[in-house]
């Protein structure tokens, strides 16, 4: 029923415009046109150029015809380029699939023909392989070679180089801004443990709610530098392609992850923000001495994915960092999930203080509900720090679903919440804490036992640089634990002391059965890969 706030007033173009975090680049170059947006070696130039640059990548590929529906796939590191796509694509209407750049080639291939990819932007570096994955598919894109100052440059696989292609466009385009905000921005795909990955589709309000959700969350100012330690292709990025733009802020981009490359970056750019895997603060806590102390203090880290064990908290933290825990998966644009520090756990003990930021914590400001439910009554768990549930979303950071599965999204969006796997516990502050995800519960004779916490207290143990613990099957308790463990380098552990140490800090019952040490298996975003530690697991003999 109509009513006097609703009648006559009407949307239109002077009060109602679509959310894009495309628009974040246009204010930056109006407003700080001289800020240093990008670093890369030798390599600087600012927020005009950038606009400039990627309004030439916009007009260049809409005189190639592409336009919306279309897709713009990129494989390629932390490059200005690969940046510099995630304003130009939307600028045409079409989706940008950034691609990890650690698949195989028929793992792309299926990617390309899935996504229907139209143009490919490919760094040399992987050029063999997306000439391998392009011979499988049955995709002909337009190939276009990324030419990087820092990176290999022997290898052409395409019609042109990323530099002519620009030279064909017009930078004083007007980029074609989304008439409905819930247009298609961009295709992610999921890391499959089996089968097929999963396409998961980020539509433009989106991806503007989780940019501007990343400064509130980290409460970040005007102008930060930032260090691209994070992959672009993983979720773009975490959305800070445009929480940074927004901010006027320094892209430093990185193109090898290591430990050395990362602090000497620190240093020479004055990083202030940087964003990682557990596995890169992991890598930065354990560099050699005389690298660690070159660390500036108050550099801000955020870091999601596996939780954080606390001792690697307290190993960054005693380097003056300032370490900020959140949560997301890649269908809800990344974090979207973070431990809201409280000013009055500042004089807990330095343990206590790394334990609470251990914890998951509360939704971001622009996530409309978050909560932890039973999955067959879809009620809320007890906020008693111990019944576990599923962690599940709901709100505009949420994916419009997965790309040609329909089935696949019913299930994932049921009930109006999206369905997470991970299973959690809520204290009664309200912030969750995951457990595990739901296929990593470790259940022997009856009791749930929770990999996450076994793997914490392993962490515990000075020589363990990385752990990861699944289920094996055991005939008298169902299943116990056992661990993968890989050591620092310059250390020794048996699986017996190591055993009699995680006696220190768990049940009996949570204690590892079989410990075996080695190299872990891990993505390309520093995630362990547990679906073959658990296919090893059934190898070992009793």
């Amino acid at each position: 029923m109509s009513n006097i706030f609703e009648s006559e007033l009407p949307k239109n173009l002077a009060n109602h415009t679509a959310l894009t975090p495309v628009h974040f680049l246009s204010h930056a170059a109006k407003t700080y046109p001289d800020n240093l947006a990008v670093v890369h070696g030798d390599l600087r130039y600012n927020y005009a150029t950038l606009q400039q640059r990627c309004r030439r990548l916009a007009s260049a590929l809409s005189q190639h015809g592409i336009g919306p529906g279309d897709t713009v796939s990129v494989i390629a590191p932390n490059i200005p380029a690969h940046l510099e796509a995630h304003f130009a694509v939307p600028m045409t209407g079409a989706v940008l699939n950034s691609i990890n750049i650690r698949l195989d080639a028929d793992t792309f291939a299926y990617i390309f023909d899935h996504g229907e990819c139209d143009v490919l932007l490919i760094d040399a570096q992987f050029a063999e392989v997306a000439k391998q994955a392009l011979s499988k598919s049955s995709r002909r894109p337009l190939i276009i070679d990324l030419d990087d100052s820092l990176g290999p440059r022997s290898v052409r696989i395409g019609s042109t180089t990323y530099e002519q292609f620009l030279l064909t466009g017009n930078p004083d385009i007007v980029p074609a801004l989304p008439a409905d905000e819930w247009q298609s921005l961009a295709l992610n795909y999921t890391s499959g443990t089996t089968g097929n990955p999963k396409g998961v589709v980020y539509h433009h309000r989106g991806a503007h709610q989780n940019a501007m959700g990343n400064i509130l969350a980290w409460n970040m100012g005007h102008a930060p530098t930032y260090l691209w330690t994070l992959p672009m292709f993983h979720c773009n990025g975490w959305c800070f392609p445009w929480t940074i733009t927004l901010l006027a802020g320094v892209h430093v981009c990185l193109r090898d992850v290591a430990a050395d490359a990362i602090i000497e970056s620190i240093v020479a750019n004055d990083v202030s923000h940087m964003c990682g895997a557990p596995i890169v603060l992991s890598m930065i806590a354990n560099a050699p001495e005389v690298l660690r102390n070159q660390i500036p203090k108050g550099i801000k880290i955020m870091t999601a994915g596996a939780a954080p064990p606390a001792a690697v908290i307290v190993a960054i933290e005693d380097l003056g960092a300032e370490i900020t825990h959140t949560y997301g998966l890649t269908e809800v644009y990344g974090p979207c999930v973070y431990c809201a520090w409280h000013t009055e756990w500042d004089e807990l003990s330095r343990e206590h203080r790394a334990a609470m930021k251990a914890r998951q914590g509360v939704a971001y400001p622009v996530l409309n509900n978050l909560d932890v439910l039973d999955p067959e009554t879809m009620r809320p768990v007890p906020d008693d720090g111990e019944t576990i549930g599923e962690v599940m979303f709901r709100g505009n950071v949420v994916m419009k679903g997965y790309l040609k599965n329909p089935d696949a999204t019913r299930e994932a969006l049921a009930d109006g919440w999206f369905h997470s796997g991970d299973l959690a516990v809520k204290h009664p502050d309200n912030y969750i804490e995951i457990k595990d995800r739901s296929k990593d519960i470790i259940i022997s004779g009856g009791e749930n036992i929770s990999s996450i916490e076994v793997e914490s207290a392993l962490y515990q143990h000075s020589a363990v640089l990385s752990a990861a613990v699944v289920a094996k099957a055991d005939d008298k308790w169902g299943e116990t634990p056992c661990a993968f463990v890989e050591l620092k380098d310059g250390t020794t552990l048996d699986a017996q002391t190591l055993i009699a140490f995680s006696r220190n800090h768990l049940a009996s019952f949570k204690i590892p059965k079989h410990v075996i040490f080695g190299e872990l298996p891990k993505t390309s975003t520093g995630k362990i890969q547990k679906f073959i530690l658990r296919e090893k697991a059934k190898t070992i003999v009793d």
